[in-house]
């Protein structure tokens, strides 16, 4: 048994914000990662922050641009502390030494991606700004914080609707008990149940499935993003094509040439991803090839080295200004249900950046909020934690019998997810992949906690895979209109 004040399952962003904070007022905090402490989204964020910091613009402007995305459906009240303290919490970022991308006269450079109204999003080295965040917030961490990498989170020790800790198991198998006054979920989102995506190889929806066996409540789950640009070659996705290309000018065309969002949408290839993501989804069905064009992008290499590096290592030349896309999963707005400060309804127990739902990006996230959001929610969960005392006992782990044996693979997860709870949804045809997951509910109910001792952590990432999986599936069926990132058709019975 290991003991500890604070516990941070997941290194992302919201991770390390929330460690940042705690430790610059003496807190002690222990960060639990399933791989190396950059294996995260946040290191492969391409896209920037956005932030009212320009002179032109106001965070009055960011919350109406962050609710017209979400399709208004997002919580008003946690919208507004988002935007309305980000420019300070940037502030504070770049005084702690953190570089962003300036002009010749010093000027922070403001880029412009899908549904702003107006230059927003600042970056760093480029399409690096996730990486670089993510560099900066560990090299403000003090001696008081611990990272343990290669150490997955199996299941939260919960009794009676408190949290007393987490179970993990390391690389080699062993397992570890861990007591704590407080844990933080920040373990990022769901992509890897998406056969194409952008996330990192570790995001298999950890977070909403151990917190979904813990009894918390979980919301908006049907709401998956999906980003229209994935370089993608034969079917095959290589990573992101960040939006910040369409920003400086790239245009989506199909092998014609022809501009395939001209008529679509007023803001064309900026309108909201969902818009974007369907209609390139819509083009590719038809067996057509996507391109994004970007010969009107000045400089293109030196303005994304990344999207250069991740085109020329396979293969791609983009001097040809002809990049080849497809849709992938990228962001969840769902998750568990959380404030703004990250309290869940279990006592103790704690969420933060993708694992959250605070209800801040509605039915469809605003481009370049999610960093935004685990900085932003990152030091509020903080500030909760340091003006909330919470000493706990422990108890005694109830030890499940439960195993499982003959899970699917993890393809064929991602191919059923796409099928039925992808891009385009239909009203009757949803049902078939929730009785497909439900063939593996260990006791025929539900997909309850399982013997860790007797559970490998492949089983537990397919286990998990799984749980989420079908939870964004009964949610998806439960909401009969579309909207947002949810996209339904009403198929005749």
């Amino acid at each position: 048994m290991t003991e500890a004040d604070i516990i941070i399952i997941g290194s992302g962003i919201g991770a390390l914000s929330v460690a940042g904070e705690l430790c610059k007022n003496g807190r002690k905090v222990l960060v639990i990662t399933k791989g190396l402490k950059k294996s995260c989204n946040s290191s492969l964020a391409q896209g920037g922050i956005s932030v009212a910091l320009s002179d032109k613009d106001n965070y009055e402007w960011h919350y109406e641009d962050t609710m017209a995305a979400g399709c208004n459906l997002n919580d008003s009240d946690a919208v507004m502390k988002l935007v309305s303290t980000a420019p300070n919490v940037i502030r504070e970022l770049i005084d702690t030494g953190m570089e962003f991308d300036r002009d010749s006269q010093g000027n922070l450079m403001f880029g412009r991606e899908a549904a702003h109204r107006l230059n927003r999003v600042i970056h760093a080295g480029g399409d690096r700004t996730g990486l670089r965040v993510v560099e900066q917030l560990i090299r403000n961490l003090t001696t008081d914080v611990t990272v343990i990498q290669n150490q997955m989170a199996l299941d939260l020790r919960v009794k009676d609707g408190k949290c007393y800790g987490v179970i993990t198991k390391d690389s080699d198998g062993n397992l570890h008990t861990y007591h704590a006054n407080y844990v933080v979920l920040a373990t990022g989102g769901i992509g890897q149940l998406y056969p194409s995506t952008s996330n990192d190889v570790t995001i298999t929806g950890d977070g909403i499935a151990m917190a979904y066996r813990a009894g918390a409540k979980l919301k908006n789950l049907e709401f998956v993003q999906f980003h229209p640009t994935m370089l993608t070659i034969d079917g095959q996705a290589y990573g992101l094509v960040s939006e910040a290309c369409r920003g400086a000018g790239g245009i989506l065309v199909n092998e014609k040439g022809e501009k395939i969002m001209d008529g679509v949408h007023p803001l064309k290839d900026l309108a909201p991803r969902d818009v974007v993501a369907r209609e390139v989804y819509a083009h590719y069905l038809k067996g057509e090839k996507i391109f994004l064009d970007i010969s009107a992008v000045d400089d293109f290499k030196s303005k994304f080295p990344t999207v250069t590096e991740i085109c020329e290592d396979n293969g791609v030349d983009v001097s040809k200004n002809l990049i080849p896309v497809a849709p992938g999963a990228h962001f969840h707005m769902g998750g568990v249900e959380a404030t703004p400060d990250g309290l869940t309804n279990i006592d103790g127990l704690f969420a933060v950046g993708e694992t959250a739902c605070t209800g801040v990006h509605g039915a469809n996230r605003l481009a370049s909020n999610s960093l935004l959001e685990g900085l932003v929610f990152g030091k509020f969960l903080a500030d909760y934690i340091l003006t909330h005392h919470r000493k706990v006992g422990n108890i005694i782990d109830d030890v499940p019998e439960t195993t499982v044996d003959n899970l699917p693979t993890k393809k064929e997860i991602q191919r059923k997810m796409m099928e039925y709870v992808g891009i385009v949804r239909h009203s009757n045809e949803i049902h078939n992949i929730i009785d497909w997951f439900k063939q593996y509910m260990p006791d025929g109910k539900d997909f309850v906690k399982l013997n860790p001792e007797k559970t490998t952590e492949e089983q537990y990432e397919i286990y998990n895979m799984l749980t989420t999986g079908y939870l964004v599936a009964k949610s998806a069926m439960d909401r009969h209109e579309s909207i947002g990132a949810h996209y339904i058709v009403k198929d005749e019975k």
